[in-house]
């Protein structure tokens, strides 16, 4: 199974906090588990946190029911088995309508209808093999984002074949929306982590939340009512040499490793998780042309 190197750590004395069910005198509760198969973190100083995690927690499941590829019963699966998805659930319309503006303001960088190709470069490693070239072209015939239509009552594919994975953007929206979910319910300080980092007001110390970097290049960074995301085409690879990373470009289906490690900070956490995403896949001054009030930073490959 292809895993994923986790880049971000989070900082500011944070790590002796008191794992929610544990006995203590501070409100501060700091959760840990799973979203989307990644490590997962809740850090909420808040008299009634265990109650409002719990909450946070069930929300998780209900977004993985909708997003995740590894549940044959979500909304995802269900779409890319059946090619259709009558009724779909209102966060799938508005993450895919974040998709379609990534898409255009990346120029096909960003492309969820990548996961045929993902698949087959998956499915070849796995045998010992790189895909061939005439395996590429066939699975970049199904690879396009104009091959998906959507609205509120159906989501459908134009071509048979085509699939998403909405792994490159759907940590980050998971993060936004527990946020919201947080803030909906008067939090005013609070970190979650799914996978991609959203930071509301300040860590228990009063000062912004520090991200941390497993690259030791990469400074620590500061981070309030903001979300971070960093992807790293090399941490995750198809093959046993690490040379196959799985970030494909959907215009070549090449592994693109344009840069060794991309972060980058934006108000939303979608935003900053797809735009980590393409931006592994584009020049510099490219990047500059689509971040927008976007902060980047850049780790030479």
């Amino acid at each position: 199974m292809v895993t994923r190197r986790r880049v971000l750590t989070i900082l500011a004395g944070v790590a002796a906090l008191p794992v929610v069910g544990a006995r203590a005198a501070t409100t501060i509760q700091n959760w840990r588990g799973l979203a989307l198969g990644a490590d997962a973190r809740i850090i909420l100083d808040h008299p009634d946190a265990q109650r409002l995690i719990g909450g946070a927690v069930e929300e998780i499941r209900r977004l993985e029911g909708i997003f995740s590829l590894y549940r044959v019963d979500s909304q995802l699966s269900v779409l890319n088995r059946q090619a259709v998805l009558h009724a779909p659930a209102f966060e799938m319309v508005e993450l895919l309508s974040t998709c379609a503006v990534l898409n255009e303001r990346t120029a096909g960088a960003f492309d969820p209808s990548v996961q045929t190709l993902w698949s087959l470069y998956a499915n070849s490693h796995s045998r010992g093999a790189a895909p061939s070239a005439a395996q590429i072209s066939q699975a970049l015939e199904k690879t396009g984002w104009h091959h998906v239509q959507f609205s509120p009552a159906k989501v459908a594919f134009k071509r048979a074949g085509v699939q998403l994975t909405l792994n490159g953007v759907a940590q980050g929206f998971i993060a936004d929306k527990i946020a919201d979910y947080f803030r909906a319910n008067g939090v005013q300080n609070v970190l979650v982590d799914t996978g991609e980092i959203a930071a509301v007001g300040f860590a228990p110390d009063g000062g912004p939340w520090k991200i941390g970097f497993n690259n030791a290049a990469m400074a620590t960074l500061p981070l309030s009512n903001g979300a971070i995301a960093t992807s790293a085409p090399l941490g995750t690879v198809f093959d046993a040499v690490a040379k196959a990373g799985h970030i494909l470009d959907p215009r070549t289906g090449i592994p693109g490793a344009q840069w060794a490690e991309v972060t980058v900070i934006s108000s939303s956490g979608a935003e900053a998780d797809g735009l980590s995403t393409a931006f592994s896949l584009m020049s510099r001054p490219a990047i500059e042309l689509a971040k927008g009030s976007a902060q980047v930073f850049l780790s030479p490959a």
